[in-house]
């Protein structure tokens, strides 16, 4: 059984330059939103379903090239987000169901994809460790440019970054979901730490 696969240099090396530079200058980006498992990484997320994947494109047009090669075609609900770790930062391990917020019955996503898009030179840590309960299946060293897709339901985590520099991945949750479920999720909506409360979910 496979338990992911990854496309090497799948983009090039002009795109993951502009696409770096259009992540660290949006106005959400900033500490990271996300769970206390991202031990001092910085980030935003988008949640979106496919029928306003115009709209993310529309306001995020620096992410179409990613979405277009990305999503997988079955999937209908999709949570997406720039991750930095820098320097003793980690992700402990850990199972993705970021759509739990608006949905408890949800299970892990049918696959996570990722994009490499920038990696120090040289890197020590911040490795990608995945684990099916408790046997390890893989261990992935993150290389620029490589898109990457593995299972949902695997536990995750990256090693502590032990060299200075930014590590730089676009990460999408991929949901399969009934239509009880999307009733839940909000067609379009921005999570950020510099959105207060009442904005922070832009439901469409």
């Amino acid at each position: 059984m496979s338990y992911y696969r990854q496309q090497p240099s799948a983009f090039s090396a002009a795109y993951l330059n502009d696409l770096k530079g259009e992540i660290l200058a949006c106005p959400y980006f900033a500490v990271n939103n996300l769970n206390r498992d991202f031990v001092g990484t910085k980030g935003f997320s988008l949640v979106f379903q496919r029928s306003h994947l115009a709209e993310v494109e529309r306001q995020f047009p620096f992410f179409s090239s990613y979405l277009d090669l990305a999503l997988e075609p079955n999937c209908n609900a999709f949570y997406l987000n720039p991750l930095l770790l820098k320097e003793d930062s980690r992700v402990d391990p850990h199972i993705d169901r970021s759509l739990r917020s608006y949905c408890k019955t949800i299970d892990p996503p049918a696959s996570v994809s990722v994009l490499y898009v920038q990696v120090p030179n040289p890197l020590q840590g911040g490795e990608l460790i995945l684990r099916n309960h408790r046997q390890q299946v893989g261990q992935i060293k993150p290389q620029p440019g490589t898109l990457l897709w593995f299972q949902g339901d695997l536990t995750h985590s990256v090693n502590v970054v032990k060299t200075s520099g930014s590590r730089l991945s676009l990460v999408c949750e991929q949901y399969n979901l009934v239509d009880a479920e999307l009733e839940d999720i909000p067609k379009f909506a921005i999570e950020s730490r510099v959105l207060k409360p009442k904005q922070r979910s832009h439901k469409y």
